[in-house]
């Protein structure tokens, strides 16, 4: 399994790199954002370690120009900055795991071998349906040329349902993933909200991109 390590802190790049090749893994290394970049690009890795602070071309730039490009390697930040909105960005970005310094080489590994078994699969950071998009890290959301403003609750509700294009969605599914144990999602909220929604992205367009499908929930035209 070929994994690329992107650390410009040589010492710790090394200390990695040992401790993956103890693991069984086999490793590259690249000291700054623009050789990463170029090898993420070139090389066929089974999977990328990246830190987010980095000569040249951040970890944040790289994570998103791959996945512009529709490379889908998995991605693992390692990275110092622990706050939870930096966690979020990266994850928003379409990094698929994050790991704060200090850590564990055993968890680090075992991390890694999640993300190989899941496979390189598409995790777009813009969701598209139809002429609707959805930036989760920049929290814009169009249809077609038209910018629509949402509330957080509506946004959420979004994003859940471009995240499973095509599938009907359940209320109860709904209501675990957006509102989790918010007591505001008794009763009929899903309904209330869904209709929120149909007024803001489907109202004035030909083509509704919501559907209902009776009995059972939602789902979004993919």
């Amino acid at each position: 399994m070929r994994v690329l390590v992107v650390e410009d802190e040589r010492r710790l790049a090394a200390a990695v790199r040992r401790g993956l090749q103890a693991e069984g893994f086999a490793v590259d290394l690249a000291h700054d954002g623009e050789d990463g970049l170029h090898l993420a690009r070139e090389g066929a890795y089974d999977a990328l370690v990246l830190d987010l602070m980095l000569p040249k071309i951040s970890g944040y730039k790289i994570c998103r120009q791959l996945r512009a490009e529709k490379n889908w390697v998995p991605i693992l930040i390692l990275s110092a900055k622990d706050g939870e909105y930096d966690q979020a960005d990266g994850l928003d970005l379409g990094a698929d795991d994050y790991l704060t310094k200090p850590f564990s080489y055993v968890v680090l590994a075992a991390r890694l071998r999640a993300l190989l078994r899941r496979g390189a699969r598409p995790r777009p950071a813009q969701l598209r349906a139809g002429d609707l998009t959805l930036d989760p890290g920049t929290r814009q959301v169009r249809r077609g040329e038209t910018a629509i403003e949402l509330t957080p609750r509506e946004f959420a509700l979004l994003e859940y349902l471009m995240r499973h294009p095509g599938q009907v969605l359940t209320r109860t599914q709904i209501t675990d993933a957006v509102w989790r144990y918010d007591l505001e999602a008794l009763s009929n909220v899903v309904d209330i909200y869904i209709h929120y929604l149909r007024d803001k992205i489907d109202q004035g367009f030909s083509r509704p991109l919501i559907k209902t499908v009776r009995g059972v929930g939602y789902k979004i035209d993919a």
